[in-house]
């Protein structure tokens, strides 16, 4: 008798052992949240305040800006005579607008692009 009283009681042991362990760990474990909040909150209020509806970007008056199409060709650099170039003489774009903006279309009888199931030029 006195040894199953024993192994009752050891058990019961371990059993209060591994619920205070379970116990102790969610309180860490909500501890660590408590904290993340409360830091979360004070870098919050160090940031400066939101801008007012004055401040918002506006429309110009002219209206939206809108997407323009163009055809660009490419600026080509030449060297006269092996002179260098100075940097005032090569302009920011590697392009320029080009004098022909008609859109280039495929020409009659090609496929117009790969696996368009048609036979294309012959």
């Amino acid at each position: 008798m006195v040894t199953a009283s024993s192994v009752v009681a050891a058990s019961t042991t371990h059993e209060w052992a591994v619920l205070g362990a379970f116990i102790i760990g969610l309180i860490v474990v909500v501890g660590g949240l408590v904290w993340a909040v409360w830091l979360g909150i004070r870098v919050m209020l160090r940031e400066p305040d939101r801008p007012s509806e004055a401040e918002q970007p506006h429309l110009p008056v002219t209206g939206a800006v809108h997407e323009i199409r163009e055809l660009r060709e490419p600026d080509e650099v030449t060297c006269d005579e092996g002179a260098r170039l100075m940097p005032y003489e090569i302009h920011a774009a590697g392009t320029r607008r080009s004098h022909d903006q008609h859109r280039h279309r495929w020409s009659p009888g090609g496929s117009g692009s790969f696996g368009s199931g048609g036979p294309g030029a012959t």
